[in-house]
């Protein structure tokens, strides 16, 4: 067990090595001139990103006091966001680089034609500057004059194309960068939106029509986001009056001592019928036992594998998956194995993968969170192929799923393509 998570480690390790030594070839040794304080500090740079990447990563689990933990989670996790962006963006550059370079010869061969047909200089500027460099070879071009005959006045020294072109490339790919992780960083600070949605229930009775369930999950208070985020996560989900909160795991990332306080605004949860809740698999991560006497302790209902009938239909709820490892997890017998079939039933269960016992058992509706939605595009793709559901309401069966896509972020807290979000799910009862 040890070697293959040696063997894991280190995979994981060369990728990340090689990912930033190509976007480092590329952003500034391919734009920079060798000494130069421009190439120091951007090798300054890829230096420091993965050092820092390393420590919020394993700095809680290492044994970091909180407080350093959060110095190193901030500029860690987001150069981890950067670096995945600089890479596509790299990437892409790759197809424009050639297009961009035909591009520039062609104009200067224009320009040489021009020259030639009039026997006068057309544009001193372009056959002696970028275009009318010394070629492909990556360093500083030649004499102005001996490259076209530039006036006195042009700079003796100009790029060559190779250059020209790599700096090009090399800063959209920056800026898009940039900006990308800005604005997924300001979507996640900003707290999260509101989505509603309507789910009817055959079973559900008149009286239980219009019911509203606010739903959220992967909150993931920790390093990043602490107290003042969750406070921002109380007041949206108050604000919707929702009859019960359904919080459905992955509520924290870390221990109860460093976190008493973020979580501290829970307390000013409100519902009609109350806060109930199921573990994720970082609770387990960061101690169940506790951070389950923690949530009670805030007033909220913890469901672990049981369940309770409520006017019009049974909630229930099951411990993750995570669980097994300890010999725990979730128990769909004890939670639904004795209940009345006749009776609507809404199951929360953090991750989507058990859908297919909820369909054994006949419940009618599934809560779960885990996805993010894949949180950061391209990582919806991946997200898909490891979940039933990766965002939103499907159907199984006489069983429908709803995931939402969480309200914070884990890791980064950037999200591109995958808004954060709590969901208002109303109960419509179709003899209504």
């Amino acid at each position: 067990m040890i070697l293959v998570f040696v063997l894991v480690l280190a995979v994981v390790l060369a990728i990340l090595g090689t990912a930033h030594w190509y976007v480092w070839r590329r952003l500034v040794r391919d734009t920079t001139a060798p000494g130069s304080p421009w190439r120091r500090a951007g090798t300054v740079v890829f230096v420091a990103g993965p050092v820092l990447a390393v420590g919020a990563l394993a700095g809680e689990q290492a044994g970091l006091p909180h407080a350093a933990a959060r110095v190193v989670a901030w500029p860690g996790y987001l150069w981890l966001a950067l670096l995945l962006y600089l890479f596509l963006g790299v990437v892409a550059g790759e197809v424009v680089r050639p297009l961009l370079s035909r591009w520039l010869a062609s104009r200067r061969d224009g320009v040489r034609a021009g020259v030639n047909a009039s026997g006068e200089m057309v544009s001193a500027g372009m056959s002696g500057g970028v275009a009318g460099g010394t070629g492909d070879d990556g360093r500083d071009g030649g004499n102005g004059s001996a490259a076209g005959g530039a006036p006195e006045g042009v700079p003796a020294k100009v790029l060559s194309r190779r250059v020209f072109v790599s700096r090009i490339a090399g800063g959209a790919a920056a800026a898009a960068a940039l900006g990308t992780v800005g604005a997924g960083a300001f979507g996640v600070l900003n707290g999260p939106s509101v989505k509603r949605i309507t789910v009817p229930l055959a079973k559900l009775p008149r009286s239980a029509h219009g019911l509203r369930i606010a739903v959220v999950s992967d909150v993931h208070l920790g390093p990043i986001l602490g107290a003042d985020f969750c406070r921002r996560v109380v007041d949206t989900i108050n604000g919707t009056q929702p009859d019960l909160i359904a919080v459905v795991g992955d509520l924290i990332d870390g221990d109860v001592a460093d976190l008493a306080g973020s979580v501290e605004p829970l307390r000013g949860l409100r519902s009609r019928m109350g806060t109930f809740f199921v573990t994720g698999n970082h609770e387990y991560i960061s101690g169940v036992e506790p951070w389950v006497a923690k949530v009670r302790e805030l007033g909220m209902q913890p469901m672990r594998n049981t369940r309770v009938e409520l006017p019009g239909f049974d909630l229930a709820g099951v411990d993750d998956i995570a669980g097994e490892d300890d010999g725990a997890g979730p128990d769909f017998g004890a939670a639904l194995g004795d209940r009345d079939p006749s009776r609507a039933s809404v199951l929360l269960s953090h991750q989507p993968v058990t859908i297919h016992q909820a369909v054994e058992h006949g419940v009618d509706l599934q809560l779960s969170g885990h996805t993010h939605g894949g949180q950061m595009w391209p990582g919806n793709y991946i997200a898909e192929l490891a979940n039933p559901t990766n965002a939103g309401l499907e159907r199984y069966g006489d069983t429908q799923l709803y995931v939402s896509r969480g309200a914070g972020a884990w890791g980064p807290p950037v999200r591109v393509g995958a808004p954060s979000d709590i969901t208002v799910v109303e109960l419509a009862s179709r003899q209504a």
